[in-house]
Formats: structure tokens, sequence, C-alpha cells
């Protein structure tokens, strides 16, 4: 059976990054019949890629296959809104919970080590990213907001954080770096770098592909079991399977509850002249977001656009994804409403690239990474958006874990850890747009009253 590349989509038109990759896209060949190797790969975006690099580093001998159903990069990490921060998606008190003190304080040690990790890896394989370590300004733009901004630094030193990791900006420091307007403060961290998500990915697939690593494109996995990977195209026997499918995980048979997908959007802005950015700031290119509850997030790229996106497009019923789900245009005005009340400047700035992707969710909130020694299958994912750096790490926990080694990475608390699947409809689409709503609702009740909302805390046991 043979690649059906003439239904592929114009892969240059699905972001900013797409376009910008100086990548035509040409997909690679498909999975040409049944195949014996010693670890396969489902997904070749950032985990996938990451965990085949450092194994065949580690391993030059094995023989690794990576399955993609489009192309390298058609996902999540080829449109994400370029930041490779240290984030995880569970607290550290959520973490320590589950294991200790320790454990979440080396987990935390861990992604900050990742930010570099990635700047390092990229440019060992000579992949220009476009990389900026600016670090992230959390704006306070109301009084709740500031309370919040507090709350997350003293929270910081309680678990012993100094200022070089996280430290609190008064208006006047917050204004020097980003002039939004109201700015109360801001928090500051250093550990996040502003990247061309598309230029990475499609480096690491050169790079993989370099060292001897089977990449094949077009080929959609239909199920994974104990030492196998079946497609369309034929099956891969393996003695490692790992999935590395974030929010297309649902595709697969028997893991609709798994991991749901959930919409992430986003805009850019044509580049802007040098007295725009004058006003705004962002000098080092610094990642931006602030403390509302309905997350924002934003950067400015090495060509001089500003990249602006949030949450809020529906989660949809079924955990289906569909092309037409990255484009819901009332989510697009209410994004560019919000990026020209931060920065009136750029109110006559054309916007020239409207685009959104699925991001993965577990259950409980959770990234996670393991292998299971009894049946050699593995997986990473999970990330709820911040999976640039967290995949690195997730690669190289992967590859430690299929070579058997006992490391400082894979002692770390997520190794192992399993989510319950998520609820069965319509109990999760209920749940989750109901708590989307609730953070608008409640950013809104904040706007208007300049105090604190409790509408978010009714829909965080469900959401959290």
């Amino acid at each position: 059976m043979g690649c059906a590349l003439s239904r592929r989509p114009d892969y240059r038109s699905l972001s900013l990054w797409h376009e910008t990759a100086d990548d035509d896209w040409t997909p690679r060949p498909c999975l040409p019949g049944d195949r014996d190797a010693d670890v396969a790969i489902v997904g070749a975006g950032f985990t996938g890629l990451w965990t085949a690099l450092y194994l065949a580093r580690a391993d030059p001998t094995l023989r690794i296959a990576v399955l993609e159903a489009e192309t390298a990069g058609f996902g999540a990490s080829g449109r994400n809104g370029g930041w490779c921060s240290a984030l995880f998606p569970s607290s550290l008190d959520s973490v320590a919970k589950r294991s200790s003190r320790d454990g979440a304080l080396a987990l935390h040690a861990a992604m900050r080590g990742a930010v570099d990790e990635v700047l390092r890896a990229a440019d060992e394989e000579g992949i220009d990213a476009r990389a900026a370590k600016g670090g992230t300004i959390g704006l306070a733009r109301s009084e709740p907001q500031w309370a919040r901004a507090r709350a997350d630094v003293d929270d910081a030193r309680a678990w012993g954080l100094g200022e070089d990791d996280v430290r609190l900006l008064d208006a006047a420091e917050a204004t020097g770096a980003l002039a939004a307007t109201r700015v109360l403060g801001a928090t500051y961290t250093p550990d996040c770098a502003a990247i061309h998500p598309a230029r990475l990915v499609r480096g690491l697939a050169d790079a993989v592909v370099r060292l001897g690593v089977a990449l094949y494109e077009q080929t959609p996995a239909t199920a994974i079991t104990t030492g196998c990977v079946v497609t369309g195209h034929g099956t891969v026997r393996a003695e490692h399977v790992i999935r590395a499918t974030e929010g297309y995980t649902r595709t697969l048979d028997g893991q609709r509850r798994r991991i749901v997908p959930v919409y992430s959007l986003i805009i850019a802005t044509e580049p802007l002249p040098d007295d725009a950015w004058e006003q705004i700031g962002l000098r080092r290119r610094e990642t931006f977001t602030d403390h509302r509850h309905l997350i924002i997030y934003g950067q400015r790229t090495a060509d001089g656009r500003l990249v602006f996106g949030g949450r809020g497009a529906p989660y949809h019923f079924g955990s289906r994804i569909r092309a037409s789900y990255d484009r819901v245009p009332r989510v697009f005005d209410g994004l560019h409403e919000t990026l020209v009340d931060l920065f009136p400047v750029v109110k006559d700035a054309a916007i020239t690239h409207r685009w959104g992707g699925a991001l993965g969710i577990a259950r409980d909130w959770t990234a996670s990474v393991g292998v299971d020694p009894a049946t050699g299958l593995g997986w990473g994912g999970g990330y709820v958006g911040d999976g640039v750096g967290t995949a690195n790490l997730a690669g190289r926990t992967l590859a430690d874990l299929v070579l058997g080694r006992d490391t400082e990475l894979t002692r770390l608390p997520w190794v192992g850890h399993r989510s319950r699947p998520w609820e069965p409809e319509p109990l999760r689409w209920l749940g989750i747009n109901a708590g989307l709503h609730a953070m608008t609702w409640a950013d809104r009740e904040e706007a208007r009253t300049g105090r604190e909302s409790r509408i978010a805390r009714l829909v965080s046991p469900f959401i959290h």
C-alpha cells in the first residue's frame, strides 16, 4: 500500500512557524511494509525525536524506527507559542504529595536544566532555532493579579528557591522591561527561551536521520500493543514501543480517555517597526504572560513580530480533532483585543497569521514518562502546553529507561506516574468546558470589581 501524498495538506500554511521554517515540508517515505526494530517510537514531535536522538547517540547499533502520521513537526511541536520553559503543569506541592519534597525540588531543578539542554543540543546539531534565553515576565495588571504574583514568589521562597529562580518586579522595573498598560508589577524568571519551534523540530528530524534512525512519515499508527505498532502500511515489531503522541493519543485504539486534546490558538503580527519596539520593550526577547486565570502567552520573534496566544477554544465532544478546530474567529478576535489592550501601539498592525493546535492534558494535569519493564511499552506526555522543555527531559529519561540505566533522571517523581482515565462523555465535555468558561468569567469579574474572584475555585477539583 503506497503513501497517500496527494491528500497531504499544505504544511506551510499551518502556522507562522511552518511557513518560516525554511523547509519545503516534503514528507519522507512512509513505512514500506512490516519491519523489525529494537525501539519503535510513535510520533515525530519533540518527545519522539528527542528520545530517538539520545538513544541513537548512546547506542548507534540500535535499530530505531519513528512513525509519524503526517510529517515531523505537524502537531503541537510546530504550532506552539515558542516558549522553551521550565514550567511543569503540576505545582511543587502537588508533586511533593505524590513523592517527597526532595523529589519535587529535583524535578524542578531538572526542568530548569532542560531549558539549557535544549539550547546546547540544538547548537551541537547545528540547528538554528532562533533562540534567545531572555526569561519570562509575568505581568500583574490588577490588584488580584498582583496578589497572585506576590503569592507565587512567597511560595517559591517557602520552597527555598531564591531570586535566581523567580523574583518580584515593582511597577517601574516591570514596565522598564515590558511597557504594557496598567502594570502594577510582575514576576520574572530567567528559565525560558523564546524559540522558533518548527525550525527546532525539523532540525531534530534531520539530526536523527543523520544518526541512522528510520523516520517514516505519512504513516498513522492505529494501535500499540506489547511488541508491535500497527499501521495501515504494515506492522513494526520491536522490544520497546514508545507512545509520544500527546494531543493525538486519542487516535490510538483504546486510548481515547488517556489524554484529552484541548485547543490553544495563536495570532502573529507583521514585523513591527523599531519605534514600536522602543515603546513595548522585550529587548532581550523575554517571553511574557500575566496572572489572569485563563492563560495567555507571547513572545517577540527574531524577525520582530509579536506572537500572542491563549486558551479559550472549546474542548470538542468525544475528544475529536479536526483541522477546522484550529481556527475559531471569536477566539482570534478576543486574542487581538487582548493584545491591543496590552500594547495599544499595535492597534493598526496587521495580523498576518492565525493558527491553533491540540495540546494534551492528563486527568490529574500531571505530565508523566515511563517504560513498563514487563511489556516494553513506554510513554511520555500530558504536558498541558508546556512541552518544549519537558519533552527534552522526557526524551533523555526515556532513553535511560530503554537502555536499563539507573540515573538521576529515571528516579525523578514523574517517572512511572499513571494518571487515571478521563471520565466518559458527556461528563468530560461538560467538565472541561465548564472549567474554561469559569476561568473566563473569573477574569471578567476581577476586571469589573477589582477583587479576587471565587468562581475559578468552583471547578478546580475537576480540572486540576
